[in-house]
């Protein structure tokens, strides 16, 4: 095989430069195997140089079914690599084995891809060819019994990858066009009013803790008595926790009911909403 042909083959299969390949291949002596695994090392060495930059842009991607969905949130640094082929490629199949581990970060970085490489030796190589800094970000799986899953994306690049996506978990024993409406219309209003818990009672409390310096510098010169002031102070958090509570909130469809009026309209016996998670990209 002729020298050109042997860059152009190990260009193929590492997706690395011309002057890489050719310099990989002059030190292993015209070996490919050789050639491949020097420029493996070395792109461990350009790829670590990038991991100080910042990585705000990137992708989500739902995989699953309705019985166990994930949810994963995979980073680079421009919104051009984000619509990459090589980077979609990457990320779909990587989401597909962040669903199989149920989310386990170490699992899922241990595991082999369909090159029989695994996921962070390929990441590794995906950072040296495309340039960037590329990170595994947050990741979700949600699988409850006697549970059905409702999934959203918005603002879709391809297929199930997107800038935004929700799952909730429906917990009912019935299957019907109803629960089907519901669960999507849900799916839709999380993605748009992005409830920071399912009941007021499990908001973080370091959440509500800012929240209350927040309330607190706003009144402090406000003039008010300090009784007055603290029951403003108490109305303002009650507000806080009604908005950003997924049952109290006002429904994205209906605005002057509340989530759990329109369950409660649904007439379903058993129906409760199990759990939620919503990631967006730079959030």
């Amino acid at each position: 095989m002729s020298d050109i042909k042997k860059i152009k083959e190990l260009r193929n299969s590492t997706g690395a430069g011309f002057k890489d390949c050719s310099s990989a291949l002059k030190e292993a002596n015209g070996d490919l195997d050789k050639a491949a695994e020097i420029l493996r090392v070395r792109g461990i060495a350009k790829a670590s140089k990038k991991m100080s930059r910042d990585a705000k842009e990137g992708v989500i991607v739902i995989s699953g079914n309705s019985n166990k969905t994930s949810l994963i949130e995979i980073n680079c640094e421009t919104d051009f690599v984000a619509k990459n082929d090589d980077f979609i490629k990457f990320a779909k199949e990587l989401s597909e084995i962040n669903n199989e581990c149920s989310s386990d970060t170490q699992k899922l970085k241990n595991t082999n891809m369909n090159n029989g490489i695994n996921v962070e030796e390929n990441l590794i190589a995906l950072i040296a060819k495309i340039g960037e800094k590329i990170t595994i970000g947050k990741t979700k799986t949600i699988e409850n019994p006697n549970s059905q899953n409702f999934t959203y994306q918005h603002s879709i690049i391809k297929d199930n990858v997107s800038k935004l996506g929700v799952i909730v978990s429906l917990e009912t024993n019935e299957k019907n066009d109803k629960i089907s409406i519901f669960g999507k219309q849900l799916s839709m209003h999380i993605a748009a009013s992005n409830p920071l818990a399912l009941n007021s009672d499990e908001l973080n409390k370091e959440i509500l803790e800012k929240e209350k310096k927040l309330i607190a510098e706003e009144l402090k010169n406000s003039g008010k008595p300090d009784e007055i002031a603290k029951k403003i102070s108490i109305g303002k958090l009650n507000k806080f926790k009604e908005e950003n509570s997924l049952m109290t909130q006002n429904w994205v469809m209906e605005p002057k009911k509340k989530v759990k009026e329109i369950i409660s309209e649904i007439n379903i016996a058993d129906l409760k909403i199990k759990e939620f998670s919503r990631i967006k990209i730079g959030e």
